[in-house]
């Protein structure tokens, strides 16, 4: 079979995340050598196959002076959604991952060499933490941007990202490389080496890695230094009701007819409360009183990491190989929230003083059984004075027992063994692969709110008298929360490939297999958490696992070759069956084709179904506490939400389409284009309800009773302002998203320089998902998953002379929409402008031993927008650079 032109052109120049799906010009041109490549089983001498593969080489990685994995792939224009990263400080573990397409992490597979990783982090982890990969030992990156169940099995919905290490390479390279922002703060130091050598019967490389990032605060950038709130005068410093010297309301009970036309009692907080704040109790506003919990959180995490990666191959004899990996890594994170809020309720009594008795609150009015409100519509108060006996309810932040401070040590390994080979015209391979993760996260400065309202029922507590909350009187409250989790996977598989017979048009081939993969995560919460004597509902521990027996086989038909406008077309298909212990069987198949039209233009599209099972962690996951943002008038802006795992989850299921045309015209030499349109429907998804919607439809709704809805998720407005549901995972969502991939790459010769440009560009055309709310999320930023810009591109121009290179890159994202203001409401900020980040690096080759290199990122140090309705540090850290010009330098040292 000819190697087209068009193909060998394609790789003559790949600037960094440019759509192709080929490895580097020197080494396809010097072999044809049948090789895999991702997205298909079926070794091929040719690299070009029906799906879009980006490639990101090892000297792309080291011009962005990154570290971690993460840091370039969350760069892509095919990413979106909550990628966790460093910048994210309430609720990311300490853990990095990537979102293909915005449809979650979990909706991505990540490979090593071509085989599964451990899910990783803290708990029973369903994702991969990219942080478990060592940067030093990457060979390249291929990302697959379609869906490939049928080839890989589950959680390749929206893609697949392949991380292939460095396993033939000899000699010993060094590297030193640090980091810091123009602020002088979040410093990064890694130092690595790594060791290869062959010898006759094969090979042997061994790496090290070693990495140490520090913090910086978000008291030290001028956007984050405080929450940002928006009043009839424009912004202001605010923060959180859970306020230093103490927030209290009275709870004003009282005789009304519900819905039902019954009267029952209820209970409401009639105003904003008074605050101790400055030790005088006085009518809170948030202006003066509210908590700024942003200076003491972090903007950027710390962490130190240690990476031990080790592959080797031996040849058993001239037909078989034997092989290993093994990776190591040992993860050691940090975050920092500010000091504790905690609340409970008392009721007033003259041994608890007389501070209350002077004050009043804004009590509502009742006639004939129902609460009076004005032409308004706002309810009628009359001012009225605490007295003993009132239901209070008291919120606290405990500024003097000091910041939380949480902790994660993550270990994680992965061990693969195997063998592969050759009988007669055909390759196999056989492995096990072994994968374990144990996690052990704490949060200290906690109290144990159950112990403080025992000694308030017992006398010994005086909730209003500020003595009682000094730092010496609290210090028996106090506790450090430690869990522990973890993960095990293992896997046994085995493959058989080659040609079957000729066809006119070239021979077909194929590749099958089989796969036994057993899975089982754990996780086990503090002893105090679990029984709900904290602050926040108990925490159930989680435990469990699945199996599951696959099956699979692969085709590539040759149709027609070396006919006028149909150089070589091919057909490709594949289908897997698989039979889990949790939920029973089913399949998945894919069909693909080729289509060189001649030796400028191809054209490719893939047609398949793809399907993610529940992990562990959906399935047996135990009920926690979440607080998620929601709006109504008069309730707290958190809502306590239980989430959890559900026993009875099925599989997703989803409907993918690619098609694209690969153009390389001959008389623009050096040039080539790519453009692939997606279509990815999800259904059966695994999701909770959308919790505004929940909101809506059942607080302050005259039908909430028998809606089905209100009725599973219980949801209510407590008497202290702070609306309480249920949100576990069920099979209840769709998504559907669509848009285009373009890339356009120029390679050229001028000034006696050699030049490579390159435009990588992602257009959303939708992204629409359903959980009880149909919302479109293309073009809109959230306050919690992320953003979904209608572009992304990234712009790339490298020049190389005889001793050194440097590099410029434009990273774009179009304007966004804050989805707080979807429902017309007015925003102080309803939207973000367009964002440029610019980067810049370069190298110089001292001699044959050492290179130098250096950096800038965020050249123009530009800072994240605001937008209402935001995520954190006034802005969204998934999205938007919040550390600032960044600068780095490393050397290289090889022999």
């Amino acid at each position: 079979m000819k190697k087209s032109t068009l193909g060998l052109a394609v790789i003559a120049a790949i600037p960094m995340f440019s759509s192709v799906q080929v490895l580097a010009a020197d080494e396809a041109a010097k072999s044809i050598e049948k090789i895999q490549v991702t997205g298909s089983r079926i070794k091929r001498s040719d690299m070009e196959t029906a799906s879009p593969v980006t490639l990101i080489g090892a000297d792309e990685i080291k011009a962005s002076g990154a570290t971690s994995v993460d840091s370039v792939l969350q760069q892509m224009t095919a990413t979106g959604g909550a990628m966790t990263n460093p910048g994210v400080n309430n609720g990311s573990g300490g853990g990095a991952s990537i979102d293909l397409r915005g449809l979650g992490s979990q909706r991505t597979l990540v490979l090593v060499n071509g085989r599964r990783m451990i899910n990783s982090g803290t708990g029973a982890a369903s994702t991969v933490d990219l942080n478990t990969i060592p940067v030093s030992m990457i060979k390249q990156i291929e990302v697959l941007k379609d869906g490939a169940s049928a080839v890989y099995g589950t959680d390749a919905v929206a893609g697949v990202v392949n991380i292939i290490l460095k396993n033939d390479f000899e000699g010993l390279d060094l590297n030193v490389n640090t980091a810091m922002t123009s602020k002088h703060d979040a410093s990064e130091t890694s130092i690595d080496f790594t060791l290869g050598t062959t010898f006759d019967k094969g090979n042997m490389v061994f790496g090290i890695q070693y990495t140490d990032r520090g913090e910086a605060s978000q008291g030290d950038r001028g956007f984050s230094s405080c929450p940002l709130f928006e009043g009839e005068n424009g912004l202001f410093c605010g923060g959180s009701s859970f306020s230093e010297g103490g927030h209290i309301y009275n709870v004003n009970t009282a005789n009304i007819i519900n819905d039902k036309g019954e009267i029952e009692k209820q209970g409401v907080a009639d105003d904003a409360g008074l605050s101790g704040l400055g030790g005088n109790l006085h009518r809170y506003t948030d202006e003066n009183d509210a908590y700024n919990y942003a200076s003491k959180s972090y903007l950027y995490t710390p962490m130190e990491r240690l990476n031990i990666t080790g592959l080797g191959n031996y040849e058993l004899n001239d037909d078989t190989m034997l092989f290993s990996e093994f990776t190591y890594t040992k993860r050691w994170s940090e975050q920092k929230l500010a000091p504790q809020p905690i609340n409970f309720g008392f009721k007033y009594t003259e041994d608890m003083g007389d501070s209350l008795l002077s004050q009043t609150y804004d009590k509502r009015q009742v006639v004939n059984g129902a609460f009076v409100k004005d032409a308004n519509d706002n309810y009628v108060t009359t001012p009225t004075n605490y007295a003993y006996g009132d239901e209070i309810s008291y919120r606290r932040r405990m500024a003097e027992s000091g910041t939380r401070d949480l902790s994660q040590t993550v270990d994680t390994v992965r061990v693969v063994v195997g063998a592969e080979g050759i009988i007669g015209d055909y390759s196999w391979d056989a492995s096990a692969n072994f994968g374990r993760n144990d996690s052990v996260d704490k949060m200290s400065n906690l109290h144990n709110v159950s112990a403080i309202t025992e000694d308030l029922a017992a006398g010994t507590f005086k909730p209003l008298n500020e003595a009682s909350w000094s730092q010496e009187n609290i210090q028996d409250y106090i506790y450090t929360e430690q869990n522990s989790g973890g993960s095990q996977l293992f896997i046994l598989a085995a493959s058989l490939s080659g040609e079957m017979f000729e066809l006119p048009a070239g021979y077909a081939a194929f590749a099958a297999g089989v796969e036994r993969r057993q899975e089982k995560a754990w996780y086990n919460p503090d002893s105090i958490a679990a029984q709900g004597l904290g602050n926040d509902p108990r925490v159930d521990p989680t435990s469990g696992g699945f199996d599951v027996n696959e099956a699979y086989v692969e085709f590539a038909l040759p149709l027609l070759s070396e006919l006028p406008f149909a150089e070589y077309v091919e057909l490709s298909a594949a289908i897997r069956a698989f039979d889990y212990s949790t939920f029973g069987s089913d399949e998945t198949w894919k069909l693909g084709f080729t289509w060189k039209a001649n030796d400028e233009l191809m054209f490719r599209g893939v047609r398949s179904t793809a399907f993610r099972a529940p992990t562990v962690d959906e399935l047996y996951s135990g009920n926690a506490p979440s607080y998620e943002q929601v709006k109504y008038p008069g309730a707290d802006s958190q809502a306590e939400v239980t989430v959890g795992g559900n026993q009875n989850l099925t599989p997703e299921e989803a409907d993918t389409l690619t098609f694209g045309v690969v153009y390389e015209p001959q008389w623009f030499e050096g040039f080539s284009m790519t453009v692939d349109y997606y279509d990815i429907e999800i259904e059966n998804a695994i999701s909770t309800y959308n919790n505004q919607f929940v909101v809506d439809q059942c607080i302050g709704n005259s039908n909430s009773s028998s809606n089905e809805l209100c009725a599973s998720t219980g949801a209510i407005l407590q008497a202290d302002g702070r609306i309480v549901f249920n949100n576990q995972l069920r099979n209840i969502g769709s998504e559907k998203t669509s848009g285009i991939d373009l890339n356009l790459k120029y390679s050229f010769d001028a000034l006696g320089l050699s030049w490579r440009a390159g435009l990588d560009t992602t257009y959303l055309d939708e992204y629409v998902v359903d959980t009880g709310a149909v919302v479109d999320y293309a073009g809109y930023i959230t306050g919690g998953a992320g953003s979904y810009a209608d572009i992304k591109s990234n712009f790339n121009l490298i020049v190389k002379g005889d001793n050194w290179d440097a590099t410029y890159e434009a990273r774009y994202i179009a304007g966004l929409d804050s989805f707080a203001c979807i429902d017309g409401e007015t925003c102080y900020a309803p939207s973000t402008p367009s964002v440029v980040y610019h980067d810049i690096s370069g190298s110089y080759l001292i001699n044959d031993t050492v290179t130098l290199s250096a950096g800038v990122n965020n050249l123009f140090d530009k800072e994240p927008p605001y937008y209402s309705g935001n995520n954190d540090s006034n802005t969204d850290p998934y999205t938007f650079d919040t550390l600032g010009r960044r600068l780095f330098a490393g050397v290289n040292v090889k022999f």
